[in-house]
């Protein structure tokens, strides 16, 4: 995770507020989206997500191979309960799916970690069928709740489809290569994430969930308008057209992975599924990830929230807050109005292990609650999910 150095939190700061300044001369920022109760939009709602959602911990025999090699494995030694779980008994509204490519099938189906604690390579047949597959790190931390892509996103739309009241879910998805130290060892080598491939992910995500499913990049853009012109003067998609659904949201800051998504004029996200990392004054910007709520980044991502982009913020770092029990960053991230809030600790006892009760929820007790950055006065936390 990046925190940005002093000179990067003035500069942008700076340019917060220049941007700030000229969008309040407009008509639209006059009468905001969503000034009243009845204009409840999807921006106005803020839950707790989960970090690396799909994450189990790999077997005892594996944790000491991984501990000959790499020093911070204690950061790796947690485990989440399946999807359906987390969305019915912890309260989770939001989840992140690391990705990795896997056309032909089989490409991460033997890890190498297993073969040097001397292990038969996993017994689920998905890891051998062609399709996107959901790990941590391919040949050294496998462990995972949902093989593939399409089954953990099933396990998703069963989940919603049983309960269709529920607030828009976001799912982050961060898109992964294979370690090139590990590909010297004789590991896999993942494929590139280049525009076709980013076109079969949309097709993968697609064959789960319909547009009727969905919050999309079409569902927000105007005609003759950019993407981010488009949030800031019409604001996101209302409340009650957005429950039920989930959107997508690309974890990547990489441009390279970025512009083969948005290549063949797709600038601001015309056709596409994911919303991309942005920032303001890119034709692409409405959704943006900004890890650290701490500090004079608070400041900013509540500026962010409330000119109308949607924020991930995250409220602990592996262990710290785990072992000390601190809440402090945990406040700062629920305080920022960023929307989506993400932990690694979303339930009781399980920071336990590292010697505190830290968990991370909303204050209410609820699965979602209105925002304290941007929200109308009339949003009703106990009427945002039926």
């Amino acid at each position: 995770m990046r925190t940005p150095n002093r000179d990067r939190l003035r500069r942008w700061a700076a340019a917060a507020t220049a941007l700030a300044a000229v969008a309040a001369l407009s008509p639209a920022a006059q009468a905001r989206p969503g000034a009243s109760a009845g204009h409840l939009r999807l921006n106005h709602v803020q839950v707790v997500a989960t970090h690396n959602s799909y994450h189990r911990e790999v077997s005892f025999a594996e944790q000491k191979v991984m501990e000959r090699y790499d020093p911070n494995v204690g950061t790796l030694l947690y485990s989440h309960a399946s999807l359906p779980v987390q969305f019915a008994e912890q309260r989770v509204r939001g989840i992140e799916l690391d990705v990795f490519p896997d056309p032909d099938g089989g490409l991460y189906a033997d890890p190498l970690v297993r073969r040097a604690a001397g292990l038969p390579a996993p017994a689920d047949p998905a890891w051998r069928r062609p399709g996107f597959k959901v790990l941590h790190w391919a040949d050294f931390d496998p462990g995972t709740s949902c093989v593939t892509l399409r089954g953990c996103l099933t396990q998703v739309r069963d989940w919603s489809r049983r309960n269709p009241g529920h607030v828009t879910v976001p799912i982050l998805l961060e898109l992964k290569r294979t370690d090139p130290r590990l590909e010297e060892r004789g590991g896999a080598k993942s494929p590139p994430w280049d525009t076709a491939m980013l076109d079969a992910l949309d097709a993968e995500i697609r064959t789960v969930f319909g547009d009727r499913d969905t919050v999309t990049p079409d569902d927000v853009r105007r005609r003759g308008e950019t993407l981010e012109q488009s949030v800031l003067r019409h604001g996101w998609p209302t409340l009650a057209a957005s429950r039920g659904k989930v959107m997508f949201l690309m974890d990547n800051d990489d441009r390279g992975i970025q512009d083969a998504y948005r290549a063949g004029g797709r600038e601001s996200l015309r056709g596409r599924v994911l919303f991309t990392d942005s920032r303001p004054g890119r034709p692409d910007a409405a959704f943006v990830k900004w890890n650290d709520p701490t500090g004079g980044n608070r400041a900013v991502i509540e500026d962010l929230v409330e000119r109308g982009y949607f924020v991930r913020t995250r409220s602990d770092v592996p262990l710290e807050e785990a072992a000390s029990g601190d809440t402090s960053r945990l406040r700062a991230a629920l305080g920022s109005g960023a929307q989506m809030v993400s932990t690694d600790f979303p339930a009781p006892g399980m920071a336990a292990r590292h010697g505190s009760d830290y968990t991370a929820r909303l204050p209410e007790g609820t699965a979602a609650r209105c925002t304290p950055v941007g929200a109308p006065p009339g949003c009703r936390t106990e009427r945002l999910e039926r």
